[in-house]
């Protein structure tokens, strides 16, 4: 069983976590720097909270539901390597620093919305979630980019 991103201490753990980042750390696998992996990060929930509304091709979200929907949103970490969605890649230069303040400022926003809140909210690729694979599916997201760069 994967931690409750609704708690206050798994937030609290992420953002010790997020917060332990330089800038300087190399990725243990994938081709992101620091700051192109917190980017990256915060896109989830800019979708989830309205502020990006980027949905994939309707036949990758048809394949995503079918064949990706439970490997995402179960309790197995993710593995190294996976392939990224060509909406959620990020290249050039992106500021730490204000990478690290958006990514917690969402972290902390997905707590105050609670499990109701974000069951309530569809994903733009999967569809309607429940409270339990939003939680998975968030943790096992930012957990495997964190672990990417060692942290």
């Amino acid at each position: 069983m994967l931690p409750n991103i609704y708690l206050r201490e798994t937030t609290t753990e992420f953002i010790r976590r997020i917060n332990c980042l330089s800038g300087n750390e190399n990725p243990l696998w994938g081709k992101m720097n620091v700051g192109q992996m917190l980017s990256h990060c915060c896109l989830p929930y800019q979708q989830i909270l309205g502020e990006n509304t980027d949905r994939p091709p309707f036949i990758m979200r048809v394949l995503m539901q079918w064949f990706f929907r439970n490997s995402m949103t179960n309790d197995q970490p993710y593995r190294k390597n996976l392939p990224t969605g060509p909406t959620f890649i990020r290249t050039g230069t992106h500021d730490v620093s204000e990478e690290r303040q958006r990514l917690i400022s969402y972290v902390e926003a997905i707590e105050r919305l609670g499990p109701e809140g974000l069951a309530s909210i569809p994903s733009l690729s999967l569809g309607k979630l429940s409270a339990v694979e939003w939680s998975n599916m968030l943790y096992k997201h930012l957990d495997h980019h964190l672990r990417q760069f060692g942290v």
